[in-house]
């Protein structure tokens, strides 16, 4: 009985108590992230470590690790830059067609990744639309590094734009009129008012792209080509591995990856999370 005289109701929660919800999630994560890593793990503990140590230096397979990630980052970052662009007019114009833009944002998504690799190839090709320009000025757009560059942007703008809109719509044009009616000018207004505003976001959308991109296989191997030391991803050498019956050595460089990921993954989210902190202490 509350003061009042009337009965204390207990608030009751609609999904089940914290005990029973946990187990669900673990047993849930389990069987679709965990159980299947760790297979992974055990599978290469079976290998020799010698077979480790050869199959993971093997040349071809570090010139992979290093366009995978070369590329993925370069694909985030400019995703970034332009993903902001396109969020920002989603966000605050109103124009004929506005619907369809936003739609279109989503095609990476929903097309599979092999058709978004022969749609690239052919615009990017040496007698495609775009790509006979590319050829001109000395950048080849395909069968090379570029080509897989390309294709990773293409699949992972939908990350950024969908992480930003959110951000954008929450931020208040009072402010930004405020700082203008301060003589703040437009460069001024968007680094002190805008910039920490949507930076969380913003690095969301870059470490949700880079992974994307990190292990994207589908798109790119259409207009890479797929010369040895030149345009092969770590994907393509893993399936390789497996068509050559070389599971351990498969499984290691997967492994290899996932921790990789891992491991960039965590300092893209610490920098999040220090940023965070380092505006809330101010």
């Amino acid at each position: 009985m509350t003061l009042s005289g009337a009965p204390s109701l207990k608030r009751r929660s609609v999904l089940p108590g914290f005990g029973l919800t946990l187990g669900y999630a673990v047993l849930y994560l389990s069987l679709i992230v965990l159980i299947p890593l760790s297979a992974l793990f055990f599978k290469t503990a079976t290998a020799s470590w010698d077979h480790i140590g050869r199959t993971l230096s093997d040349p071809r397979v570090l010139n992979a690790f290093r366009l995978s990630v070369g590329a993925s980052l370069a694909a985030a970052a400019v995703n970034a830059v332009f993903g902001l662009a396109v969020a920002w007019m989603l966000v605050r114009y109103r124009f004929p067609g506005k619907r369809i833009i936003d739609a279109f944002v989503d095609l990476p998504f929903a097309l599979p990744t092999a058709v978004s690799g022969i749609a690239l190839t052919a615009v990017y090709d040496q007698n495609g639309w775009i790509g006979r320009w590319l050829y001109a000025a000395g950048m080849p757009s395909t069968n090379s590094s570029l080509g897989v560059a390309l294709a990773l942007t293409f699949i992972g703008l939908p990350f950024v734009v969908r992480t930003l809109q959110p951000a954008l719509e929450d931020l208040d044009p009072e402010v930004e009129e405020a700082a203008a009616s301060l003589g703040a000018g437009r460069l001024s207004t968007f680094l002190y008012v805008i910039f920490p505003a949507i930076r969380p976001a913003l690095l969301t959308g870059f470490t949700l792209a880079f992974a994307r991109a990190l292990g994207e296989y589908g798109s790119v191997i259409f207009i890479a080509g797929n010369m040895p030391m030149k345009t092969e991803i770590v994907p393509l050498v893993i399936v390789m591995k497996l068509e050559q019956y070389d599971y351990t050595g498969a499984t290691a460089i997967a492994a290899a990856m996932l921790v990789l990921s891992f491991v960039l993954l965590l300092a893209i989210n610490g920098l999040q999370w220090w940023t965070a902190r380092h505006r809330a202490a101010r």
